[in-house]
């Protein structure tokens, strides 16, 4: 009994120093944008502010092109995981199900790709994006989100293939089925929960992505929140100093789309991964 209570105690307490360290961060940052400017750099800190404004909010949304950095996000963000996804089904389905020679090192090699930092293979990608008009464009920073994330996905999407039975398909080609059709109304369907589970994953991920954008995105007409967020910290039209308040609001706007996807899907994306990650 008082093994239990001990354990219990001991959870319990590791559960807060966890929720603890989560949560105070942001916390902070959602304070931090609902102060004013004059009472945020207070000593000491004032961790329950008497006055709280909205002002910070408008006021972040006049020093950048906002209405063109959501809509550039939301487009890099959507386009990418839906790339990555569609990509990665294709090529999973073939290493789940078919047999062809070197199988196991073409998909080894995918895997290896993944763990290549993204600065190594920055500058080849720049010349040959370059080259083709792609640099500056949300087409090209889709293309190049999409295929980083495509080893991940294939390797998350060829486990959870391989636990569909076989003969679902195989009564789906008795019937006349080909390929397009069997991967479209019969295989889909039942990946469905590792695919949406991907595609939310792949979303978050470009969502916060700055490496790429920095890199490759040199105008508003490609431009997503991230590269806003580094403008308002080097001061963008407000003179000398970093504007802590536009940096947390825009900070807020940011991870409140990616709260709420957790929160509301976080038993799918649990279930999507677990599924496909045991036999």
């Amino acid at each position: 009994m008082t093994r239990g209570w001990q354990f219990r105690t001991a959870a319990g307490l590791g559960y807060l120093a966890f929720a603890i360290a989560i949560f105070l961060p942001l916390y902070w940052i959602a304070i931090s944008s609902l102060t004013p400017r004059a009472d945020l750099l207070s000593s000491p800190p004032d961790y329950v502010p008497e006055t709280l404004t909205l002002a910070n909010y408008q006021r972040m949304v006049d020093s950048l092109p906002f209405s063109d950095y959501l809509t550039n996000s939301l487009l890099f963000s959507f386009g990418s995981a839906l790339l990555a996804v569609a990509l990665a089904f294709t090529a999973a389905y073939a290493f789940a199900r078919i047999e062809f020679k070197g199988r196991t090192i073409v998909f080894v090699f995918f895997m290896l790709t993944s763990t290549l930092p993204s600065i190594a293979t920055v500058i080849p990608l720049f010349q040959l994006f370059n080259r083709l008009g792609l640099v500056n464009t949300i087409q090209g920073l889709v293309l190049l989100m999409g295929s980083a994330q495509v080893p991940f996905t294939i390797w998350v999407l060829t486990s959870f293939i391989r636990q569909i039975p076989r003969e679902v398909e195989e009564a789906a080609r008795i019937d006349g089925a080909n390929l397009p059709r069997l991967l479209i109304q019969i295989v889909a369907p039942l990946a469905m929960p590792a695919l949406a589970t991907l595609f939310l994953i792949n979303f978050i991920i470009s969502w916060n992505e700055l490496f790429y954008p920095l890199v490759f995105a040199k105008g508003n007409e490609a431009k997503p929140l991230t590269l806003g967020l580094i403008e308002l910290s080097q001061g963008a039209g407000e003179g000398a100093g970093r504007p802590w308040d536009l940096m947390s609001a825009l900070s807020m706007v940011m991870v409140i789309p990616t709260v709420i996807l957790v929160t509301v899907f976080q038993r799918l994306i649990v279930q999507g991964l677990t599924r496909g990650a045991v036999k």
